[in-house]
């Protein structure tokens, strides 16, 4: 404190004390007071006085200038912070805190402008609610839109009693809820261009001064420069990290590219080695990790592996009309692909099914599949081709029944990949148009991938080929050769043979049905003996009754056998009262109704039209040969019981042994 004798001798020097001091401005103004209580004279107190007022304006202008210095210091270490590499969502936090802190505002805050017009706040530093960040603030509304629309700053000391502002209702809400008074804005530009603004707000009356308006104006410019950099940054960032994942997709796509290559070539070399349709489409489902099925060009199956597509006959049938239209690949069903197979005049299929959607590559080595597939069956028909004279010697041996020992037959099997133990089907095959050099050449093919036997005897295509079911051997022969030829086929069969020194008997069985099919003006359709009904009983050799009866009544027998009916006998009284009910009825002794009954549960075991000239005819006939068959064993077993008889109880055993021979 200045003592008297200073204050009296020297009042300037009084006052560069305080100043030196950095006394606060009371201090100077108690001094003032001291001099007025003491009377000091008038020059010394003017002197005095104006000596107070220059220290004081010194000292405003020295705490001015430290202020700025500080502020200065704060606003670089602002900038050197956004010098940080942060992703444009915490860059904008980040100056918003800074822009609070470095100005001493209550609350600040950042708002965005929006495509269609107007802006919204996002983000915020000091706010008590949750009313700001996001808010939407309208076009034309608030400092923001007129700090945006001008390019200047604007603040106002009280915002809610100012009616230069465009005050929008929202907006004003936010306001009342945060309890702000002053609020100050300012543009952030880039390129010229408004993309958004920085606000300061306190919650007091404020003037602010030149120089926070300034340091606002910089701290939104260094904002505008960070904040490209931190967008050009998080895009080149997002680019790189996009670079990335596509170089790991393409080297993927390279590794898979390679696998599918190596594949492929080793698909050939399956094929190009003498490997089967079964390893190549087990092989095409493993790369591709999907169920594989080849099937003909009548949608019938030839080979599977893994899980099959679940299409019907009919759906893969269109399926290959698709793939051979489009001439490759095509999606039929989600995930169901199909792939055509062309081999000079075979047709085919490929279908796949996968669980996931195919790449391209995928589907480019799926179409080479149904390339490969066809050139296996080139290869297997060039290989029978080859083997052909071979193959035909052999079959004429067979069909000619040349005497040769077991041994040699089964080595000469083993040679030309025929099974020696196989049960197998002769089919004579005709087509009825011109096209009978085609018909050779898929025929010779059919049999090769069959594991069987072709030649052309006589004008007719004779096939030997494994299977127990004649009929539906020949339905198979017919249903793939007739679409191939487009023109109707005459196939007849017979079999199975019992080994292969039985083939030739079986052959004149094949050929006599053939023969029956043109008698009865079936020319063009494709039976077995077995559907000849009793017409194949009369040209088989062996003349089964058992299984021509069985074929025809067998149900009606089985049911009579296990539930002591009368159905057989209702038949036989049926058909000889010529087929009325009620006469059968009087025949039976028994009520007209119960022979309709008896009639309806033979129908439901028979089917319908049992009845009708045709399957009537074979009904009578199998009724006879099972009654004469009952008579003849009667009569056996009769004359049996009279020699055991004569012979005596103690020669019966022999007497038996000599019948039964």
């Amino acid at each position: 404190m200045v003592d008297d004798k200073a204050l009296a001798d020297a009042p300037a020097l009084a006052v560069l004390e305080l100043l030196a001091l950095d006394s606060p401005p009371g201090h100077f103004q108690e001094l003032l007071d001291r001099a007025r209580r003491e009377k000091l004279p008038r020059m010394p107190m003017e002197e005095l006085e104006r000596a107070t007022r220059l220290a004081l304006k010194i000292q405003a202008s020295s705490h001015q200038r430290r202020q700025r210095e500080s502020v200065m210091a704060d606003l670089v270490n602002t900038v050197h912070d956004m010098t940080i590499p942060y992703d444009p969502d915490t860059l904008l936090k980040v100056i918003t805190s800074r822009a609070r802190r470095l100005l001493g505002f209550d609350m600040a805050y950042i708002s965005l402008r929006r495509p269609g017009g107007g802006s919204y706040v996002h983000s915020s530093d000091g706010d008590t609610t949750s009313l700001n960040v996001g808010l939407v603030v309208e076009e034309s509304r608030g400092l923001g839109e007129m700090a945006h629309e001008s390019g200047a700053p604007y603040w106002t000391s009280d915002y809610l009693n100012d009616d230069r502002i465009p005050h929008g209702e929202q907006l004003d809400a936010v306001v009342r809820a945060e309890g702000l008074h002053a609020i100050m804005v300012v543009p952030i530009h880039q390129s010229g261009v408004p993309i958004g603004a920085l606000y300061g707000a306190d919650r007091v009356v404020r003037h602010f001064t030149p120089d926070e308006i300034s340091f606002m104006r910089y701290l939104a410019d260094f904002a505008a420069v960070a904040l490209e950099k931190a967008r050009l940054l998080d895009r080149s960032q997002k680019e790189i990290a996009e670079l990335r994942v596509a170089g790991v997709r393409a080297r993927a796509t390279i590794a898979r590219t390679r696998q599918l290559s190596g594949a492929l070539a080793a698909l050939v070399h399956l094929v190009l080695s003498g490997g089967e349709l079964h390893e190549l489409a087990k092989a095409a489902a493993g790369t591709l990790d999907a169920g594989l099925v080849v099937s003909d060009g009548c949608g019938r199956t030839l080979v599977c592996a893994g899980e099959p597509p679940g299409l019907d006959q009919a759906r893969t049938r269109d399926a290959a009309l698709e793939a051979h239209a489009a001439g490759g690949p095509v999606e039929v069903a989600e995930n169901v692909w199909a792939a055509p197979v062309g081999a000079g005049g075979e047709r085919g299929l490929v279908l796949l099914r996968a669980d996931r959607a195919l790449t391209e590559d995928e589907r480019a080595f799926f179409g080479s599949v149904g390339q490969t597939v066809a050139l296996l069956l080139v290869v297997q028909r060039s290989t029978a081709v080859a083997e052909g004279p071979l193959r035909d010697e052999f079959f004429d041996g067979l069909l000619t029944a040349v005497a040769q020992p077991p041994g040699q037959l089964a080595r000469q099997a083993h040679q030309l990949g025929i099974d020696a133990d196989a049960p197998y089907v002769v089919v004579v095959a005709r087509p009825e148009g011109g096209e009978h050099g085609k018909a050779v050449v898929w025929s010779s093919s059919y049999a090769y991938r069959s594991s069987g036997l072709m030649k052309v005897h006589e004008g007719d295509i004779v096939l030997l080929l494994p299977g127990t079911d004649a009929s539906a051997v020949a339905r198979a022969v017919s249903g793939e050769l007739s679409p191939l030829l487009a023109e109707p086929v005459t196939v007849a069969s017979a079999g199975p043979a019992a080994s292969l020194a039985s083939v030739a008997q079986v052959y004149q069985e094949a050929l006599r049905c053939f023969d029956a099919l043109l008698a009865l003006d079936g020319a063009g359709s494709a039976a077995s003996i077995d559907d000849l009904g009793f017409l194949g009983l009369l040209l088989s050799d062996d003349h089964d009754v058992d299984g021509f009866v069985a074929s025809v009544i067998g149900p009606v027998l089985d049911h009579d056998a296990e539930r002591a009916t009368h159905l057989v006998a209702t038949m036989e009284a049926y058909f000889a009262a010529g087929s009325s009910p009620t006469r059968a009825a009087g025949g039976l002794h028994v009520h007209p109704n119960t022979v309709t009954r008896r009639l309806d549960r033979i129908t439901e075991l028979l089917g319908p039209g049992w009845q009708q000239p045709e399957r009537a005819t074979e009904a009578q006939l199998a009724l006879r040969l099972l009654r004469a068959r009952d008579v003849l064993r009667r009569r056996r077993e009769a004359v049996l019981g009279q020699r055991e008889a004569a012979a005596g109880p103690q020669d019966a055993p022999g007497s038996q042994d000599t019948l039964g021979k």
